[in-house]
């Protein structure tokens, strides 16, 4: 017998999460690898990793959505994930900091506040995280339940996740620094 392929439906059946602002939590870092991508017409390879979080708001069978964002993976001064994490923390990153490198699976089960933006592609409808900010201190974060990291899933199940489109957007004192 050949190998068949079939369509599994993809993410047909994903409801993306509510516009709007939110509190939310990290549940997962991926390390995505390096992938290939095209930008302004040229192809080229970069270190890519998937931040997830869950927001306070749940679906209609309880379970709450999930928000996620890929980023290259660097701290350069114009990377998005450099500048989404210092919105984030509510601080810079130093020098040092940067030269000695973040390692983002601190940012396991730290809070924030998500704004997001749903975006229509087609027929298609994403939930894009468009800010991340700290945690206002008068709010509540919501704790991860319902949910297994990436790098915990049977191999079978790695496959699931939330849809993306072509550009990666997907359908989340000093000592408060949540990280």
């Amino acid at each position: 017998m050949g190998i068949v392929a079939k369509s599994t439906g993809g993410g047909k059946d994903f409801i993306p999460a509510p516009s709007g602002a939110h509190a939310a939590i990290c549940c997962d870092v991926v390390d995505l690898g390096v992938l290939k991508v095209s930008y302004g017409g040229k192809e080229k390879s970069q270190h890519k990793v998937r931040i997830v979080w869950q927001i306070a708001e749940v679906m209609q069978d309880n379970k709450p959505f999930i928000c996620q964002k890929r980023y290259t993976l660097s701290l350069h001064e114009k990377a998005a994930l450099r500048k989404d994490l210092e919105s984030w923390r509510g601080i810079p990153f130093e020098d040092a900091e940067v030269e000695n490198g973040f390692d983002l699976e601190k940012l396991i089960s730290a809070p924030c506040l998500l704004n997001v933006m749903q975006v229509k592609k087609g027929a298609d409808t994403y939930a894009n995280v468009t800010t991340i900010m700290r945690l206002p201190k008068s709010m509540e974060a919501p704790k991860v339940r319902d949910y297994v990291r990436f790098k915990d899933r049977k191999p079978e199940s790695q496959n699931q996740q939330v849809p993306e489109d072509s550009d990666g957007n997907y359908f989340p004192s000093d000592d408060d620094v949540p990280f």
